[in-house]
């Protein structure tokens, strides 16, 4: 495991698919912008892995939107890379047959990528129209990850004792969140699928939260960021699950 990753957090934002012209791309480099002062998006990252400033960022985040695409951004500045990337996913492989587009955002696992995490993930799902969003540090994602079974003959449990969640594409609604992360970002439609707010049972986690513009949440596990190997994280993701059976499809029809 390289130390970039393990210093890194990832967002991934699940957005209905582009249509063409769609400006929910450049909204979304926009709206990160806004969310943390002095960030700024102005390098386009090559496919070679290059840094390539950019003259007008704008004008290729259009033209690469009205083709379906977005092109791998990053922020100008060394001392807080921001990396900003995104792609389609078909209905084939999608919850409830509609196909998506993701977001997928890297942030440093610092003070300032920590102090960041819950306003860029707002932006960014705002602005993406997004059903649902997280963002988790490395090291607890590749644990939540392996909690999916994709295929029928996949016995194997998962690690630490979480529950086990169907695959993206078993799920009948793309508004269900998948899963959790440190951060979660829930849609006004996933919440109200999972029952969240519920103020007698989501007084701790409500404590944590904060509603949106346009009546999503942002919900904030653990005070820290979440970090599997601290026992009070683990259980505090345990209960989370047991709190909302419908994230990852574990509830009984």
């Amino acid at each position: 495991m390289s130390a970039t990753l393990k210093d890194q957090m990832f967002m991934i934002v699940y957005a209905p698919a582009l249509a063409v012209n769609d400006v929910r791309p450049l909204a979304v480099v926009h709206g990160m912008e806004r969310a943390v002062p002095g960030l700024c998006i102005g390098l386009m990252i090559s496919d070679e892995g290059q840094l390539i400033p950019l003259q007008d960022r704008d004008a290729l985040v259009v033209r690469e939107s009205r083709r379906g695409e977005f092109p791998n951004l990053s922020s100008i500045d060394d001392n807080f890379p921001v990396i900003v990337m995104g792609w389609g996913k078909p209905a084939g492989i999608s919850p409830g047959g509609r196909a998506q587009f993701e977001f997928h955002v890297k942030v440093p696992l610092s003070a300032d990528g920590i102090a960041a995490a819950a306003a860029l993930l707002e932006a960014t799902a705002e602005e993406a129209h997004a059903f649902w969003g997280l963002v988790t540090p490395f090291n607890a994602g590749v644990d939540i990850a392996r909690q999916t079974k994709n295929l029928p003959d996949d016995l194997e449990p998962p690690p630490r004792g979480l529950p086990m969640i169907k695959s993206p594409s078993a799920l009948r609604s793309p508004e269900i969140p998948h899963r959790f992360g440190w951060l979660n970002y829930w849609s006004a439609a996933g919440a109200r699928i999972i029952g969240f707010p519920d103020p007698a049972r989501d007084a701790e986690l409500l404590s944590r939260s904060r509603r949106t513009a346009t009546g999503g949440w942002v919900v904030q596990l653990t005070d820290a960021p979440l970090d599997l190997d601290n026992p009070a994280h683990l259980d505090t993701l345990k209960q989370a699950y047991e709190r909302f059976p419908e994230i990852g499809g574990r509830s009984t029809p």
